[in-house]
């Protein structure tokens, strides 16, 4: 028999979030494959209140594109394509050689760096990083760069054709921010080396690789890359760029991911809560070993196993970071949407305020996209304690029923 759950303590969490933590969200619930909870909420256009959320709206799903990226990638792993503990400069033959260790830009502080380690003339060998550092995020490589700055001033004289090369060029020729294997560092850069090296193995676009190896298989439609039509209503807009003179719609917000036309291995899909609730359904039935439409159970139960911890970052003090190949896993901070969940948790969060957690032990998947970034970067962070929040009331109402 089917149960029933009480969702009415989610219903108001979502509302009483509305106009403070974002102007429109889509949440969608599964256990063992049942849906229990399918919701939208808010308007697309908060100020006049029209174009109410729905089931078929989009969302930039920001670096949740990453999981998208990482199993097309691990496809071709199970495929003898590729090794995960293959040097990246074998297929990638432009990434090797010495580099520094050195600070990078902060993304969020204009005009500011972050240094991960003291200053030092150790330098680094490209050519020794593996493709299984990239995707655990301990190749030591900076979090960002700002690529979309470089292609703003490339195309002032350049061809489109000519400023893509040089942006790859750009991410090549990278320097480190600290000893590979000495730290985890979330790095976007590392993904787009992944998103590189998926074209060279495939002969094919990465827009082309993730829907054959990804989206097609699972019939989810609504998993694109951009550039979409926004009219209609159909997708949620996000922040609004000065440097762009107009908010981003249809448009993928990440810069850097912009900057190479909307398709890069760390951001640039859109979709709807069903069809990445979905594909996270795919997942946690493949790790049960009852659906191999995507990866064999053995290599998902690899991607999901620990593979590189860290402390928070800059003490080091306490382990906060824990990540799988490509996933990130449960963390001990009480403050992380992923603390309430099990220790055999794993998903990924957006920037834009998406998320997708599996939950194995409860056989609970959730995937929750808002448009938080609508109201910009700066201010109070709101979503945090929002997506805390979310996954306690989750497991809270999972519990009244013994799950």
């Amino acid at each position: 028999m089917r149960m029933t759950y009480d969702c009415s303590a989610l219903d108001a969490l979502l509302t009483s979030a509305l106009g403070r933590v974002f102007p429109a969200a889509q949440v969608h619930i599964r256990i063992a494959g049942d849906v229990i909870y399918d919701a939208s909420f808010g308007y697309l256009n908060p100020e006049t209140r029209t174009h109410p959320t729905d089931a078929v709206t989009r969302f930039d799903l920001a670096s949740v594109s990453k999981l998208f990226t990482a199993v097309t990638f691990m496809t071709l792993v199970e495929q003898n394509r590729v090794a995960l503990d293959q040097p990246v400069g074998d297929v990638l033959t432009q990434f090797r050689g010495r580099r520094p260790i050195c600070p990078y830009p902060d993304p969020l502080r204009p005009g500011h760096v972050v240094a991960v380690v003291p200053s030092t003339e150790e330098q680094v060998d490209a050519g020794q990083v593996t493709f299984r550092q990239l995707l655990s995020h301990n190749a030591g490589l900076p979090a960002w760069l700002p690529l979309w700055k470089m292609a703003a001033e490339w195309q002032r004289t350049l061809p489109a054709q000519e400023v893509q090369a040089r942006l790859r060029e750009a991410v090549y020729a990278t320097a480190f921010a600290c000893p590979p294997g000495s730290r985890v560092l979330y790095s976007d850069i590392g993904m787009l080396l992944i998103g590189f090296a998926i074209e060279a193995l495939t002969d094919t676009t990465l827009r082309d690789a993730v829907r054959e190896r990804v989206t097609a298989p699972l019939g989810l439609a609504s998993i694109t890359y951009g550039p979409i039509p926004c009219d209609g209503g159909r997708v949620a807009p996000t922040e609004f760029y000065a440097h762009h003179g107009r908010r981003m719609c249809g448009e993928v917000h990440d810069e850097n991911a912009f900057a190479f036309g909307g398709v890069a291995g760390h951001a640039g899909l859109f979709g709807t809560a069903r069809d990445v609730a979905a594909f996270g359904e795919a997942l946690r039935r493949t790790l049960q070993g009852t659906d191999q439409r995507l990866l064999k159970q053995e290599t998902l139960a690899e991607m999901v196993r620990l593979q590189a911890q860290d402390g928070d970052p800059p003490t080091g003090t306490g382990t906060t970071v824990r990540r799988g190949l490509g996933f990130a896993l449960r963390s001990p901070r009480p403050d992380a949407m992923s603390h309430a969940l099990s220790e055999r948790a794993f998903g990924h969060l957006g920037f834009t305020g998406t998320s997708l957690w599996v939950d194995p032990a409860r056989d609970l998947v959730f995937a929750c996209l808002t448009n938080h970034i609508y109201y910009g970067r700066d201010g109070e962070d709101t979503m945090t304690p929002f997506r805390a929040a979310l996954t306690q009331t989750v497991v809270e109402m999972l519990q009244t029923l013994g799950k």
